[in-house]
């Protein structure tokens, strides 16, 4: 199971932490990756990180704004983003991937878990 929370709404220029709380698996085995739908588009990789190594990936969209970490203790992932802009709109969505790799791409063609998502508004 994930739980996200974190949401809400913020200023451009703003700053969210989001969080995903996992339950009913071990961490350690899967890629965990945040992905985020803008109304009337598709859903859009975000961020992932590698259960193997550590590794993260980000799409080139939040580059140098978002930051993603892991806390295995706590069955909790983040996504820090700061410098929000307007186009960081949507519900953001956490998704764990068996075995634990990350498409370089930051894509998600097969997910084995969802969270429900949480909504991240940017406006002024």
């Amino acid at each position: 199971q994930l739980v996200e929370s974190g949401g809400g709404l913020v200023q451009p220029g703003g700053s969210l932490r989001l969080s995903c709380a996992t339950s009913g698996f071990t961490l350690d085995d899967y890629a965990i990756g945040w992905v985020r739908q803008a109304p009337g588009k598709e859903r859009e990789g975000v961020s992932c990180i590698s259960s193997y190594d550590g590794r993260l990936y980000y799409a080139d969209s939040v580059k140098g704004r978002f930051t993603m970490s892991r806390d295995n203790a706590k069955n909790t992932v983040y996504l820090q983003m700061n410098s929000l802009r307007p186009e960081d709109t949507g519900v953001y969505y956490c998704a764990a991937v068996f075995p634990g790799y990350c498409s370089a791409y930051v894509t998600f063609p097969v997910v084995d878990y969802w969270g429900q998502g949480t909504q991240v508004t940017v406006s002024s």
